[in-house]
């Protein structure tokens, strides 16, 4: 990750610098096999998300930039749609 990217990990977990998140983006980091997600919203109230899927993980891990991230996800939602 890039020097002045606001998550990074540790042995003790995911360590967070806020105030250099910008609204309505997506951050994310890999921590003990799990993708953590952090978005801040409009009112800089902070959503994190956890998740486990292995396949989802490996993917998540092979993202290059923040576009790559979105459009994963984006991929993600609509296949699980197609599956309902």
């Amino acid at each position: 990750m890039v020097e002045d990217y606001p998550l990074s990990v540790d042995d003790n977990g995911v360590n967070l610098k806020p105030e250099k998140m910008e609204r309505e983006k997506l951050y994310h980091c890999i921590f003990k096999k799990k993708a953590i997600l952090i978005f801040k919203d409009s009112q800089d109230v902070l959503n994190c998300y956890e998740i486990e899927q292995e396949d989802l993980v490996e993917k998540i891990k092979k993202c290059n930039n923040d576009d790559e991230l979105e459009l994963l996800f984006e991929n993600y939602m609509k296949g699980q749609n197609l599956k309902n």
